[in-house]
């Protein structure tokens, strides 16, 4: 549950907190891979870090939301706020240009650090700026949910294979080959250990099997390093097209209609349609 927040150098950020459920980890994976991803030249938002005080959010209403703060007292991670970004969903996809090579890259650095949540359903891409003169451009967000390797260390191959069939930008064709001979090369030791170096050593010092930060930090380089170097075992390259995953999509509604009861036959399939907008204008005049 991030929170929005104006901070003392006036700026506006979509702040984590490390009391949430996922923990400090999913802190560690957005600060490692959105500074590799800017890094490699990927659009990613600034990334800051937030000292909160939880006597800013005491007004606030809903006791579990107050519980959050509470336990993020201190070093939580902010991400620069895009005003006006919309979120990349496949309506948008329908229509949003994205060459092959940029869906390789972005599907290529998924890939390296094991990110499993930018799927057809949930991108965790953004669309911005929506307004003024510049045209407007893929942006990543969200990398909490990668380097899944870090929460069992001793069970991880860096040569081990996932399906990112269902990538998000996998209906554009992406050219993974061609952004592997290009970024592949770009991971070294000394970029990872850069990256790594931004991560807080409070974030890393409760880890089970590690004695210091520093030794968490080497853990990571190693296994991103070696992953880049096995590269050829893992790259995905074979990717669904429109018309695919829309029969597997109807298929899969078919399969969840048919084993419903009679009585919920009736209540329309949402999975993985956008909410509704709320009109406002009836109240602005």
């Amino acid at each position: 549950m991030p929170g929005v927040v104006e901070a003392d150098d006036l700026g506006t950020y979509v702040v984590k907190f490390t009391g949430s459920a996922q923990g400090r980890k999913a802190l560690v994976a957005e600060v490692i891979v959105g500074e590799l991803a800017r890094a490699l030249g990927l659009r990613f938002p600034e990334l800051v870090l937030v000292h909160f005080d939880p006597a800013i959010a005491d007004s606030e209403p809903h006791q579990e939301v107050r519980d959050l703060h509470g336990a993020s007292a201190g070093l939580n991670l902010g991400m620069d706020f895009l005003p006006g970004a919309k979120d990349f969903t496949p309506q948008v996809a329908k229509r949003f240009p994205v060459d092959a090579l940029e869906a390789g890259r972005i599907v290529w650095l998924d890939a390296l650090t094991v990110n499993v949540d930018r799927t057809v359903h949930s991108s965790n891409l953004m669309v911005w700026p929506t307004f003024g003169t510049a045209p407007p451009q893929l942006w990543l967000i969200d990398h909490g949910a990668a380097l899944v390797f870090h929460h069992r260390w001793d069970a991880s191959d860096p040569a081990k294979a996932y399906d990112f069939r269902h990538h998000a930008l996998g209906h554009y064709t992406p050219d993974t080959r061609a952004a592997d001979a290009e970024l592949a090369p770009r991971v070294t030791r000394e970029l990872l250990r850069e990256v790594t170096a931004a991560v807080p050593d409070a974030w890393l010092t409760v880890e089970e099997g590690f004695a210091t930060p520093d030794e968490v930090r080497t853990a990571y380089v190693d296994y991103l390093h070696a992953r880049v170097a096995a590269s050829a075992a893992w790259l995905p390259t074979d990717f669904p097209t429109r018309e695919e995953l829309a029969a597997e999509e109807e298929q899969r509604a078919a399969r969840t209609q048919q084993g419903r009861p009679n009585w919920l036959k009736r209540v329309p399939d949402l999975h993985g349609k956008p909410a509704a907008e709320q009109d406002w204008s009836v109240h602005l005049g």
